[in-house]
C-alpha cells in the first residue's frame, strides 16, 4: 500500500525567503497597477472624433446664428445735413449749393449698403448671409429708390432741358448701380456700388467747386414734379403689395393711386390686380420679404425727402409746399420706426394678432398721398 511521503514543514529560513518572494511580487503588482489605472484613465478622457466634430459644428451654429441677428438689424438713420457738411469739408474750395445735400444722402445711402453690419447681403453664397431673407429684401428696396435717385440726378436734376449734355460722372453712377444685384463675382455688386459712390463723389466735388460747367443741379419745380412722379407709382405698388397680405380685395382697391385718371402709369402688379378683382392673399412665406422690402424704400426715401427739403427750400417755399414736405417726412419716419416683435405678424383686421403689413400700408399711404399734393403744388404755376 502506497504512503504519501510525509510533509516536512520548512525550516526558518525556507520561510523567511518564501514571505520575502511574495512581499516582492506583491510589491510589483502595487508598481504595475496604478500605472496601468492611470493608462486606462487617460485613454478614456480623450474625446472621440465624433465628439469634436459635434462641438464644432454646435459652435458654428450658434455664431451663425448670433451673426443673423446682428446682420437682420436695421441701420440707424443719419443726419443728411450733418453728412452734406462731412462730405463738403472733404474737398477743398467747397460750399454747400443747391444740390449737394441730395447727393450726399445718395452717397449716405449707398454707402450704409455696403458698410453696413454684414455688408451687402442680397447676393452672399455663404452662411449665414445665405440663410437670411429679411435684410436682403430690405436692401433691395433700398436699392430701388438709390437707383430711382441717381436716374433722376442724370436725367432731371443734373440737365436744363431735353437738349442738354448729361454729365458723365452721374451717367457712370446710374449705369454702375444697375447691375445685377445678386451678381457675387465678376463684377461684383459690391465693387459696381463702390464705383457709384466714387462717381457721386467727382460730381459733388464739381458741382461744389465749379470745376466742371457740366455738373449742375437745377432746383426746379417741373424736375422735382418728374421725380414725385416716380415716387407715387413706388408707394402706390407697395401700398398695394402689402394690403394684399390679408386677401382683402375692397382694401386693395381703395389703396390704388390714380385709378381714375386715364393718363396715370401703373405698375404690372397694380394694373393686373384693377383687372382681376384685387387677386388673392400673398403667399405667408412671402409676407415679411414684402415687408422688409417697403422698410427698406421708406427707409432710403426719408433720407432722399430731407435732402430735398433742403435742396429745394426756395421752390418749396414759394409754393408754400413746406408742410406737404414735411408730412412726406413723419410718415416716413413712422414707417421706419423700430419693430417691438421680432417677427412679422399677418393677423387679419381686428382679429387677436397684429397686421404688421397694414400699419405700413397705412403710412405708405398717408405719405403717398402728401406725395400726390405736392406734385400737384410743382406742376402749378
Amino acid at each position: 500500500m502506497n504512503e504519501k511521503p510525509a510533509m516536512v514543514p520548512p525550516g526558518p529560513d525556507e520561510r523567511r525567503d518564501s514571505l520575502g518572494n511574495q512581499a516582492h511580487d506583491s510589491s510589483n503588482a502595487g508598481q504595475r497597477d496604478p500605472s496601468g489605472a492611470g493608462s486606462s484613465a487617460r485613454t478614456g478622457s480623450r474625446p472621440s472624433p465624433l465628439r469634436v466634430v459635434g462641438i464644432g459644428l454646435a459652435l458654428c451654429a450658434v455664431i451663425v446664428l448670433a451673426l443673423g441677428i446682428v446682420w437682420s438689424r436695421q441701420p440707424p438713420t443719419f443726419d443728411v445735413a450733418a453728412l452734406q457738411a462731412t462730405e463738403l469739408a472733404a474737398i477743398e474750395g467747397s460750399r454747400p449749393v443747391p444740390g449737394t445735400a441730395v447727393v450726399a444722402a445718395a452717397i449716405g445711402v449707398g454707402e450704409t449698403l455696403l458698410d453696413k453690419p454684414g455688408g451687402f447681403l442680397f447676393n452672399d453664397i455663404t452662411p449665414p448671409g445665405i440663410y437670411l431673407d429679411n435684410m436682403p429684401n430690405w436692401e433691395y428696396g433700398a436699392l430701388k429708390e438709390l437707383r430711382d435717385s441717381v436716374r433722376a440726378l442724370r436725367n432731371d436734376f443734373s440737365r436744363s432741358q431735353t437738349q442738354s449734355i448729361e454729365n458723365d460722372h452721374a451717367k457712370r453712377a446710374d449705369v454702375k448701380l444697375a447691375i445685377d444685384a445678386s451678381s457675387w463675382m465678376l463684377p461684383s455688386a459690391e465693387d459696381e456700388y463702390r464705383q457709384a459712390m466714387d462717381s457721386l463723389r467727382l460730381f459733388l466735388r464739381d458741382l461744389s467747386t465749379g470745376r466742371d460747367r457740366s455738373a449742375r443741379f437745377y432746383a426746379r419745380a417741373d424736375n422735382l414734379a418728374a421725380y414725385l412722379s416716380v415716387v407715387e407709382k413706388r408707394l402706390g405698388s407697395l401700398a398695394l403689395r402689402l394690403s394684399a397680405s390679408v386677401g382683402d380685395h375692397e382694401l386693395a382697391a381703395a389703396l390704388i393711386m390714380n385709378v381714375g385718371d386715364p393718363n396715370a402709369e401703373m405698375e404690372p402688379e397694380i394694373e393686373s390686380m384693377k383687372i382681376d378683382g384685387g387677386g388673392g392673399a400673398t403667399p405667408w412665406y412671402l409676407v415679411d420679404d414684402i415687408f422688409y422690402e417697403a422698410r427698406g424704400y421708406t427707409w432710403a426715401l426719408l433720407h432722399m425727402m430731407r435732402a430735398v427739403s433742403i435742396d429745394f427750400a426756395d421752390i418749396l417755399a414759394s409754393k408754400n409746399a413746406d408742410i406737404s414736405i414735411q408730412q412726406i417726412i413723419r410718415d416716413l419716419e413712422g414707417a421706419s420706426k423700430t419693430m417691438a416683435s421680432p417677427i412679422v405678424l399677418n393677423g387679419h383686421g381686428y382679429g387677436f394678432l397684429a397686421n404688421h403689413s397694414l400699419v405700413m400700408a397705412s403710412y405708405i399711404s398717408r405719405a403717398n398721398a402728401a406725395v400726390l399734393d405736392l406734385r400737384i403744388l410743382m406742376q402749378q404755376g
